[in-house]
């Protein structure tokens, strides 16, 4: 299944219809000396879909966004991004695939020494050619989805922390990017605060369709994502909704143990699972 996938990955190229793979794992391990990371992992993320992983400290969540990135290289297996087979792929040719992919980090890692129009502007300013009278027309369009448009003019550390992941988020979706990464975006934030932001991985997901992979070990913000849904109502307004069970279904959970997946499912199957383990995690 995992190679039909990957074969449909590379034979329709750059994903743009639904139910097209952005990302397939096919089998991939990796190991730090006899530390073993991630053993014989598979999974493929769909477009416009959510995956969310799970597991503890150490369990390799992380170090699968730095594949995706192609920042670290699987001892084996293969990896494909938006039909591009990436693990084989030299660093200069790297870059045209994560120009389709934007990384939100758990600090938000800001410039301090720009404002927030200029961080938001950063990847759009220094590595496109696009006229600068476009990149603020893109920079206010992504700040008004995320709310913060009047803030266009300020230093991140005026900023509130929420704020501050909401500003990273707009900067990682100015270039369009097909597919977001979200490495413990809302760690560190209070459970009020953390929503505005899962509200805003909810709209990218629905209302912009873009695909999405979350790592996190806030169990509250990941149930809360794969249970909500996005909808725009007729004056134009986008309202988080409870998700129907149709809309659950594409968001899946996938837990990690010991570089090992354990579970693969949505979030009514994860509720209802049995596993002793998972029974504790959830706990």
């Amino acid at each position: 299944m995992i190679q039909e996938l990957a074969d449909r990955a590379v034979v329709g190229g750059v994903a743009d219809e639904p139910d097209r793979p952005v990302v397939v794992f096919d089998h991939v391990s990796l190991a730090f000396d006899d530390k073993v990371i991630l053993k014989d992992v598979s999974f493929t993320l769909l477009s416009g879909r959510t995956k969310i992983i799970l597991g503890a400290s150490g369990a390799g969540k992380s170090i699968t966004l730095k594949i995706l990135l192609g920042l670290l290289k699987p001892d084996s297996g293969a990896v494909w991004v938006n039909g591009q087979r990436t693990d084989e792929l030299a660093e200069e040719d790297m870059m045209e695939v994560r120009a389709n992919l934007g990384m939100v980090f758990q600090e938000g890692a800001l410039f301090d020494s720009l404002t927030v129009r200029e961080n938001v502007g950063y990847r759009l300013y220094e590595e496109t050619d696009m006229p600068l009278d476009d990149v603020d027309r893109r920079v206010e369009e992504v700040l008004g989805f995320v709310g913060l448009a009047e803030f266009a003019e300020r230093m991140p550390s005026a900023l509130s922390g929420g704020q501050r992941r909401r500003v990273a988020i707009a900067r990682a979706m100015a270039a369009k990017p097909q597919i977001l990464l979200y490495d413990e975006a809302t760690t560190g934030l209070d459970p009020m605060t953390a929503m505005t932001v899962d509200d805003e991985i909810i709209k990218l997901r629905d209302i912009e369709e873009v695909s999405s992979i979350l790592v996190t070990h806030q169990l509250r913000d990941a149930f809360y994502i794969a249970t909500h849904a996005a909808v725009r109502q007729g004056n134009g307004d986008v309202r988080i909704v409870p998700a129907d069970r149709e809309k659950e279904r594409e968001s899946e959970f996938l837990m990690l143990r010991d570089g090992l997946i354990i579970f693969e499912g949505d979030a009514e199957t994860l509720r209802r699972s049995k596993d002793e383990y998972l029974k504790t995690f959830l706990s």
